[in-house]
C-alpha cells in the first residue's frame, strides 16, 4: 500500500569553537523562546514603544548552512562532496552510518539489507515499502480501544514520506480522514449542544471533541511524523477548527505556526519543518499566494507584539533546516470569513520549497527571521484563490465569466438565495425548460386530514417542556447555530400551529435555500450542482423537491416513462451523522420517532428544483434527512439535504442514490 519513505540519519557533528565564540560576542539580548502562535482575532490597539536601531554588530550571527556538515578539524569545508581529506573522512563516516540506518529500517519491516534504493537523492530519501509487501499500513490510525480510555501516545519521531500510492490507496486515505473529520464534528456539536462548562458557558466543543478522540485513538496520520502529502487530505479542503488540523494530522501544533520534529526527537540531532500555517495576522508577513515571505518565531509577548529578538532555534531552526535538506512544507492558510461558525478558517494550499532564509529588522524595530516559501508546481489550485474567485462570482459573476450564465436566478426568486445556471460546454440549456419547484407539493387531501392544529406552545422559544421537542424523543435535532446534532429517521420542527415565532431554533428547513448554489454543465454527469459559498457540515442545504404520488399514481405514471424519484432509496447516510459508537459502546442510533417504510414516489418530470440535479457518489458529501413540518403524516415526510462534511466553494455536491435502476444497473440518476 504505498511506500514509507524515512529520512537520512547525518550524523550531527560537535559544533566547532568558532561558532561558540560568535554566540557570545552576539549575546546581547534574550529573546523570548516560544512558538510562533496564531494572534487573536481583535487584537487590542495598545501602543508599543520602539527600541532604539539595532546596529550592524549586535544582530546575531546566523551559522551558514555549511556549518552543520563542516568537522571541527576542517571548518572551511563546505560540504560533504568538496575536495580535501576532511571532507572525505566526512563523507565516509556519512555513508557508514546512512547504511546502518537503511540496514536497521529494512530489518524493521522484516526485510534484508540487499534490496534497499535510494528512491530520490534531492530528497535525502532512503528506504521505499513496496505495496505488496505491506499487508497493513504501518502509520494508519490505531483502533479504538472500546470503553477503555488509551494512554496517551507521544507524537512519532519518525520522518517519513509516503509515495507511490495507488487509487485504492489514496480512496482508503481519504475515507480514513471522512471518517475522522465525521466522528470529530458529531463529538463536536454533541458537545457545544449538550454539555456546559463550571461556570454555566458554553463548553469548547472543538477541544473536547478533539480530546476525546485522541484518548480514543482515533487521530490518523500520528503513528509517523509525515512530510510531503499527507494521505486522505485534498488542497482545498477546509477547517473550521484548529483542532480538526490536529486530527487529521496536517499540522500536530494546536496553536503554534511552525509545525517541526524537534532536535531531540530527530535520529540526526537537528529539527525538520513539516508543515506552518500563514494567517495574515503578522506585520512582518507578506503573503503574494505562490510565494510567501513567512516570518519567524520567538521574542512575542502575550499579545503576541514582537517585544525582543529571535534566534535561530526551535521551529525556527527547522525551517533552516528544511530548506538546507530540500525538504518541503504544508501550507495551511488562516483566513478571515464572514458569516461562518468560526471567525477564520484554514484551508489546506499544498506543498512549498523553502528557498532562502535571513535575518532582518522587522516593523516594529525587533529582529526576525524571515523565510521565502515558493509553491510546487504542478499542484491543483490553491484553495485559498478558488475561495476568492467564489467570492467574486456571488457578488460579480458576470465580470469574472462573461459568457456561459444561461440564468443568474432558475428560481425566479422563489429561493431565498439565487440559483445560478452555467454552461461553458455546448448549447444545451434543458434546466431552463422545467417549472421551478421550491417546495415539495404533497396531495390536498393528505394536508387537510392531518392538520390538526396541534403545536408548542412556546411564545419567545422553544425550551425543554416543548412539545414539539418531546416528539424528537426529548430533545432539540439542531444547535443554536442550525447545525443538525445526530441524524434521525425523522424529524419534526416546529409548524404553522406552534406558538414560537419563524426565528426559532426548530424551524432550520422552513427558511428556505441559505447558500448561494449553482447548476452548471458537466461532461462526466450532464449536469451538476455545486455551491458558491462555504457550506459547514451538518448545515442545512435545500429541499428535493417534486410532486408527491401516491403508490397507485406512481405506476401509472411509470408506464409513460416519465422521471421518477423513490424517496425509500436513498441510502441512510443520516445514521452517520452523529454516530458515537467509536468513542461511547453504549451508544445506539437513534431509532426513534419511527416512520414506517416510505411508499411514495415524486415526480419531477415537468417541475424540478437545484436538488435534482445533484450527481451520485458512493462516497457523498449532502446526507437526506426526513423532516415533517405541515402535516403530521409520517408516511409523507420532506425529503431535507445536509451536508455530511464541510463543502468548500466550487466543490460539486454528491448524493447517494441508493439503489441501482432494475434495467440499467445504473444509480437513479432520474434528471441527468
Amino acid at each position: 500500500m504505498g511506500s514509507l519513505v524515512p529520512f537520512q540519519d547525518l550524523n550531527l557533528l560537535p559544533d566547532p569553537p568558532t561558532a561558540t565564540a560568535a554566540a557570545a560576542a552576539t549575546a546581547t539580548v534574550t529573546p523570548k523562546i516560544e512558538p510562533k502562535l496564531e494572534p487573536l482575532d481583535e487584537p487590542p490597539q495598545t501602543h508599543v514603544q520602539r527600541p532604539p536601531p539595532l546596529q550592524t554588530h549586535e544582530l546575531p550571527n546566523p551559522p551558514a548552512p555549511e556549518f552543520f556538515l563542516s568537522s571541527p578539524n576542517a571548518p572551511q569545508t563546505p560540504s560533504p562532496d568538496s575536495s580535501g581529506g576532511g571532507g572525505d573522512q566526512l563523507f565516509s563516516e556519512f555513508h557508514r552510518v546512512s547504511e546502518l540506518f537503511r540496514s536497521a529500517f529494512a530489518r524493521r519491516y522484516g526485510r534484508g539489507g540487499g534490496d534497499v534504493d535510494v528512491l530520490d537523492p534531492k530528497t535525502r530519501a532512503i528506504v521505499p515499502v513496496k505495496s505488496e509487501e505491506a499487508q497493513v499500513s504501518p502509520f494508519a490510525a490505531s483502533p479504538s480501544s472500546g470503553g477503555r480510555r488509551q494512554q496517551l501516545q507521544p507524537r512519532s519521531s519518525e520522518l517519513v514520506r509516503v509515495a507511490d500510492l495507488s487509487d485504492e490507496d489514496k480512496r482508503y486515505f481519504r475515507e480514513e480522514v471522512r471518517q475522522a473529520r465525521l466522528i470529530y464534528d458529531s463529538l463536536r456539536v454533541f458537545y457545544m449542544s449538550h454539555e456546559e462548562g463550571v461556570d454555566g458557558r458554553m463548553r469548547r466543543g472543538d477541544l473536547a471533541a478533539a480530546s476525546m478522540m485522541r484518548g480514543k485513538g482515533l487521530w490518523v496520520n500520528r503513528d509517523k511524523r509525515i512530510v510531503g502529502p499527507l494521505p486522505g487530505v485534498e488542497i482545498g479542503d477546509v477547517f473550521f477548527y484548529r483542532m480538526e488540523l490536529c486530527v487529521v494530522g496536517l499540522h500536530g501544533q494546536p496553536q503554534a505556526g511552525i509545525d517541526y520534529l524537534t532536535a531531540s526527537q530527530s535520529s540526526n540531532g537537528e529539527p525538520i519543518a513539516t508543515s506552518v500555517i500563514v494567517s495574515g495576522g503578522y506585520e512582518d508577513d507578506e503573503d503574494a499566494g505562490d510565494v510567501i515571505i513567512y516570518s519567524g518565531h520567538g521574542g512575542q509577548d502575550k499579545l503576541n507584539r514582537q517585544c525582543n529578538h529571535q534566534k535561530l532555534e526551535g521551529g525556527n531552526l527547522a525551517m533552516e533546516r528544511s530548506m538546507h535538506y530540500g525538504i518541503e512544507v504544508r501550507v495551511i492558510r488562516g483566513i478571515r470569513y464572514g458569516g461562518g461558525a468560526t471567525p477564520k478558517i484554514y484551508v489546506y494550499d499544498g506543498l512549498y520549497r523553502i528557498l532562502d532564509h535571513w535575518f532582518d529588522i522587522g516593523r516594529s524595530g525587533f529582529g526576525v527571521y524571515k523565510y521565502k516559501l515558493m509553491r510546487i508546481e504542478g499542484q491543483p489550485e490553491m484553495g485559498s484563490a478558488i475561495m476568492r474567485f467564489a467570492q467574486t462570482l456571488r457578488t460579480r459573476p458576470l465580470t469574472v465569466r462573461p459568457k456561459g450564465y444561461l440564468s443568474l436566478d432558475i428560481s425566479a426568486r422563489k429561493e431565498c438565495a439565487p440559483v445560478f445556471l452555467y454552461n461553458d460546454i455546448d448549447s444545451d440549456s434543458t434546466p431552463l425548460h422545467y417549472e421551478y419547484l421550491a417546495r415539495t407539493v404533497f396531495p390536498p387531501y393528505l394536508v387537510v386530514q392531518n392538520a390538526n392544529g396541534s403545536g408548542c406552545e412556546c411564545v419567545l422559544s422553544c425550551g425543554s417542556n416543548c412539545f414539539c421537542a418531546s416528539r424528537n424523543g426529548g430533545e432539540f435535532a439542531y444547535d443554536h447555530n442550525g447545525l443538525l446534532t445526530r441524524g434521525k429517521p425523522v424529524i419534526f420542527e416546529c409548524g404553522p400551529f406552534c406558538k414560537c415565532p419563524p426565528t426559532c431554533r426548530n424551524r432550520v428547513t422552513q427558511k428556505g435555500l441559505s447558500s448561494k448554489l449553482e447548476i452548471f454543465r458537466s461532461k462526466e454527469t450532464n449536469w451538476g450542482v455545486r455551491t458558491l459559498e462555504l457550506i459547514q457540515a451538518g448545515a442545512f442545504i435545500c429541499e428535493y423537491a417534486g410532486v408527491v404520488l401516491t403508490r397507485d399514481q406512481a405506476q401509472i405514471f411509470s408506464m409513460s416513462g416519465d422521471p421518477l424519484v423513490y424517496p425509500s432509496r436513498f441510502t441512510a447516510k443520516w445514521t452517520k451523522w452523529g454516530d458515537l459508537s467509536k468513542v461511547y459502546p453504549d451508544f445506539a442510533c437513534p431509532a426513534y420517532p419511527s416512520i414506517p417504510p416510505l411508499d411514495f414516489a415524486m415526480d419531477v418530470s415537468k417541475m424540478r428544483n437545484v436538488a435534482c440535479y445533484i450527481s451520485h457518489s458512493s462516497t457523498p458529501n449532502v446526507m437526506v434527512q426526513y423532516v415533517l413540518y405541515d402535516h403530521n403524516n409520517v408516511s409523507f415526510p420532506h425529503v431535507m439535504l445536509f451536508a455530511l462534511e464541510n463543502i468548500p466553494p466550487l466543490r460539486e455536491l454528491s448524493l447517494d442514490y441508493g439503489a441501482a435502476d432494475e434495467w440499467t444497473g445504473k444509480p437513479p440518476l432520474l434528471c441527468n
